[in-house]
């Protein structure tokens, strides 16, 4: 685990990521967890999502919270703000990029599906179908919400994200694959070892989007804690001056974090913070 640098004082922002740390493993808020955000927020702390999540996902995390939050969502391609159901910024993967990727995808995970992720300017965007997959995707998740379309279709819009999924894979094994080859394309990560790994503009990730959020506010990483559980968590443990990880985290978020709390079945989060609001 890294160094802290957090000062004993309570910390100006709360950087938390949401599926397997916010939220339990039946994807809900606790009321201890979320009492003690509520008594961080109420005691003059900021508090924003950091998640893999796309906006049109975050509404259901900010219903369970009962304030909205803005969020970072896509791993940091986004900076969306549900308060007023408006994407602030948004970085994207450029055509050509997309198809180089494709074919880096369709050459080193043989039998992988493409899905791409799209935004338009609201987290429900009618104008633009959001999550587009291959044909044959096999998604990772229930309830999925795509528009299946031909593979040119699929890479002739950029995307604030490129999804590449094998069922029945470990997303270690294929992530440790595709860093052999990929150079300036993207940056490659995973929030879930089902076979899936998800690939965003290169230099992006939630740290830059939480300091997106952050430098406005004149707040420091020295005074910012961020909780996370997976790999795409870690540059934010990494940049925060505390990095929390989950007891249920990945060894990767566990290395790069200055600690390790109670799971997220077990109310890690509000652990740490009730250390300051309680």
């Amino acid at each position: 685990m890294a160094e802290s640098t957090l000062k004993p004082t309570r910390p100006a922002l709360i950087a938390c990521d949401v599926d397997g740390t916010l939220f339990d493993d039946n994807e809900s808020l606790t009321p201890r967890t979320r009492e003690a955000v509520r008594a961080a927020v109420a005691g003059g702390a900021h508090f924003i999502l950091a998640t893999g999540r796309p906006p049109r996902w975050v509404r259901p995390v900010v219903e369970a919270l009962g304030f909205t939050p803005m969020a970072v969502c896509a791993n940091g391609a986004v900076i969306y703000d549900p308060a007023t159901d408006r994407v602030v910024s948004v970085r994207t993967l450029p055509v050509d990029t997309l198809a180089a990727l494709a074919e880096l995808a369709a050459r080193v995970i043989p039998g992988s599906g493409l899905a791409v992720e799209r935004i338009g300017k609201r987290a429900h965007d009618t104008v633009t179908p959001q999550f587009v997959s291959s044909p044959g995707y096999e998604h990772a998740w229930l309830n999925p919400d795509n528009t299946e379309v031909s593979i040119e279709d699929l890479l002739s819009t950029p995307a604030i994200k490129l999804l590449i999924r094998k069922a029945g894979a470990a997303s270690a094994d294929m992530a440790a694959e595709l860093a052999k080859h990929i150079d300036s394309e993207g940056d490659l990560t995973y929030s879930t070892n089902n076979g899936l790994v998800e690939i965003v503009p290169r230099g992006i990730n939630k740290a830059t989007g939480i300091a997106e959020v952050a430098q406005p506010l004149g707040i420091a990483d020295a005074d910012t804690v961020a909780f996370g559980d997976m790999p795409n968590d870690v540059p934010m443990l990494l940049k925060a001056g505390l990095g929390v990880a989950m007891g249920n985290a990945h060894p990767d978020a566990v290395a790069a974090a200055n600690e390790v709390t109670a799971s997220n079945t077990d109310d890690g989060v509000a652990r740490v913070l009730e250390r300051w609001w309680s």
